[in-house]
């Protein structure tokens, strides 16, 4: 299934995609897609429902985060060979792990706002992994099991912040609002074959910037899974977002940045794709 959430900001309503690209309401089927809708049962319960038997949602309502506020939103560092070569990091003997705020979360077309006093914003095209069953010292070979699908992410950084202010701790350029577009699609573990052969890009105002695959990661989605969850429970709804590939603005030379007005298309096979145009920073100064 491709589950979606759309409507206003606060409002989403839970929906999916049929088989025509049509987009179907399933409010009257599950409050939202959240933890309590990711358990195993729930999405086997879905699983079974008529497409075509659903409510067809008129026009193009704008769509929201994938999945509804998790309590986690935790980020893997470092985790492609050739990205930590070209920002001049040693390859990592462990998965790197940081966290990115929940309140960073946006839908996958949202703007992405340019924080105050931001030099040198960034991109980065990631595979997200969402949790679907309570995950507590797995091993990797079950962690799969603990998995209800997978999305799109932007991890958007502001190295001044990460590298500079953040010191060792990177969560100070990874956090700030509207860091986090995730979708425009959760779909789910049974129709994603292998995670790990993937293919993945980034376009910066057409030009493509980042061109990857899930299949050159140090650390695979179970492997990652595996380890995290000795560190911390991981609960339904939880987000892991597992690093990039090569072509980030910071590894470019000379380094290139975001900058008000650019736009942002992204994309992973099977998962979808996102849009976001870059505005300047609103609020206090």
């Amino acid at each position: 299934m491709k589950l979606v959430r759309y409507g206003p900001p606060g409002k989403e309503k839970p929906g999916l995609i049929d088989a025509d690209g049509k987009l179907r309401d399933l409010s009257k089927k599950v409050k939202d897609i959240d933890g309590a809708a990711l358990a195993p049962a729930e999405l086997a319960r879905l699983a079974k429902l008529d497409p075509k038997k659903l409510p067809l949602v008129k026009g193009r309502p704008r769509l929201g985060p994938c999945v509804a506020m998790p309590s986690k939103f935790v980020a893997i560092g470092l985790n492609y060979s050739d990205h930590a070569k070209e920002t001049g990091s040693p390859i990592p003997e462990h998965p790197v792990v940081f966290f990115k705020s929940t309140t960073c979360i946006v839908g996958p077309n949202d703007n992405v706002m340019a924080p105050r006093d931001s030099t040198q914003l960034d991109w980065e095209v990631e595979l997200g992994v969402v949790i679907g069953r309570t995950a507590g010292y797995v091993t990797e070979k079950d962690a799969l099991k603990h998995v209800a699908g997978y999305c799109v992410i932007n991890d958007l950084s502001e190295r001044d912040f990460q590298l500079k202010k953040g010191a060792s701790q990177w969560s100070k350029g990874k956090g700030c609002d509207t860091f986090g577009p995730l979708g425009p699609w959760l779909v789910t573990r049974d129709e994603v074959k292998d995670p790990q052969h993937l293919a993945m890009w980034l376009d910066v105002n057409g030009v493509r910037r980042q061109t990857g695959s899930t299949s050159t990661m140090i650390f695979g989605v179970a492997a990652l899974v595996a380890d995290v969850s000795c560190y911390m429970t991981l609960l339904p709804g939880d987000v892991i977002t597992t690093g990039t590939p090569p072509g980030v603005g910071m590894g470019m030379k000379p380094q290139t940045w975001l900058k008000p007005g650019d736009v942002i298309t992204l994309g992973i096979e099977g998962l979808g794709a996102q849009k976001q145009k870059v505005v300047p920073f609103k609020g206090k100064r």
